[in-house]
């Protein structure tokens, strides 16, 4: 295949050496070209492209309209905003990422005039938490002249966010660790990557825990933020860690858990999806272990609420940087945004609510943008931006000008949300730990 024959088939959103790639149809949402939304449907078998739904109005839930709020939709030339998202991989399905992302430009476009008035084009590509397929899809973004990328929570960041540093495209990310994290020059994140491990720290001090274990899933990323974040926070504590690393699709983990029980923690943090913490609290219910328990969101689903005794999960504190499984601001006008321009989505999956939170904030944060909208005149208005609420995230705050926190210039956010189970597995009231103003 010659190279004027690769330009040709990524245009008409055919995959390519394993890359999932498809460019959305251009549409101003001031026109109304019909009564189609941007949604996300079935991948097809080739891995690439999507099934055009209808979504509902935004017109008809007298509720559902008052808070999408009145329409201000956006007109003139699309800025093109680059989804990277692993999309269904061999380690998890993440395709409800870029559902939510078509649904949450689809509200944006519609009820807040896109960015700087302009509507917002979605291209996109599917990295399958492959590295080699992950740079390939960020040159491709290049190509394509994006001016700004969101990447959705990839088990290869780095692979993905190398070529966009490079070459100068600003970079929206739901967690950070490492190089990207440092950046100060074109990278911004809603999380701090070790926030967890914050949140672990907080909680044995506070509980007066001296020995605990974590539990989490082998993959590169949890591995490099294990590797990289556990000493420097544990360093001076007192308190003595064991980290137990265990493959993902591990079904039975009792032997495992038997290994940490028999170095008797105190506290146990599970860190994983679904299936593997699953997995995890039955093997600890299985050898006896009667202490503490600490997870992240991500493990919390009905699956886990249905093969795991309410008794084991009550009293669990997790940390958290979006509110799922409440009711409460953040999660109706998601819910909302999802009914009105999605399809079928699962509004109770914590990936979903994260990616609307990173594309809103990246509207938000880039709406300044005055001139030619480019990826350097992105990066200026996002570095100018105002503190503001995170989208999606009530009691959360952001701003983007490197001072959150010095030593990772990245990060926009100060803190986390925290909760504690109920007796029935879900989440009660979310609480903001660690939440200060972000200084000029």
């Amino acid at each position: 295949m010659t190279e004027p024959d690769r330009g040709r088939v990524l245009h008409a959103g055919v995959s390519f050496e394993g890359v999932a790639c498809r460019r959305q149809p251009r549409r101003l949402f001031g026109a109304r070209l019909g009564a189609a939304t941007l949604t996300l449907g079935l991948l097809l078998a080739a891995g690439c492209g999507s099934d055009s739904g209808e979504g509902s109005s935004p017109g008809g839930a007298g509720e559902a309209t008052a808070l999408l709020g009145p329409r201000e939709p956006a007109a003139g030339m699309p800025v093109r905003i680059g989804l990277i998202s692993d999309g269904k991989g061999p380690v998890s399905d993440l395709s409800i990422e870029g559902q939510v992302a078509d649904a949450t430009v689809g509200y944006l476009n519609e009820h807040r005039s896109g960015i700087a008035g302009h509507p917002i084009e979605l291209v996109t590509c599917r990295s399958l938490a492959d590295p080699a397929i992950g740079t390939d899809c960020a040159n491709r973004m290049v190509e394509e002249d994006v001016v700004a990328v969101v990447v959705g929570s990839s088990a290869v960041v780095e692979s993905i966010w190398e070529p966009l540093h490079q070459s100068g495209v600003p970079v929206f990310l739901s967690y950070a660790n490492g190089a990207p994290l440092r950046d100060s020059a074109s990278t911004f994140t809603l999380s701090d990557s070790s926030y967890t491990l914050k949140a672990l720290v907080q909680l044995a001090k506070d509980e007066g825990v001296k020995k605990l274990s974590i539990v989490a899933v082998d993959v590169p990323t949890s591995a490099a933020i294990l590797r990289e974040a556990v000493p420097p926070l544990f360093e001076g504590s007192g308190i003595d860690v064991d980290i137990v690393p265990v493959p993902p699709g591990t079904a039975d983990m009792t032997p495992q858990m038997q290994t940490v029980v028999d170095g008797d923690p105190e506290l146990v943090q599970v860190v994983g999806n679904d299936a593997f913490c699953i997995s995890a609290f039955n093997g600890l219910r299985a050898v006896g272990y009667d202490g503490l328990v600490t997870s992240i969101s991500n493990c919390l689903s009905d699956r886990t609420r249905m093969a795991v005794p309410g008794d084991f999960l009550e009293g669990m504190v997790l940390p958290a940087v979006v509110p799922i499984g409440t009711d409460n601001p953040s999660t109706r006008i998601y819910n909302a945004v999802a009914t009105a321009y999605g399809s079928d989505i699962d509004t109770g999956r914590v990936a979903g609510l994260t990616m609307f939170t990173l594309v809103a904030a990246l509207e938000a944060a880039a709406d300044g943008v005055s001139g030619d909208i480019t990826s350097d005149s992105v990066v200026t208005a996002i570095k100018g931006m105002p503190e503001t609420d995170v989208p999606g995230a009530t009691g959360l705050r952001f701003r983007c000008n490197g001072k959150a926190v010095p030593a990772t210039p990245a990060l926009c956010v100060r803190g986390w949300l925290t909760t504690t189970l109920g007796s029935d597995g879900q989440p009660t009231d979310y609480k903001p730990v660690g939440v200060t103003p972000i200084e000029d």
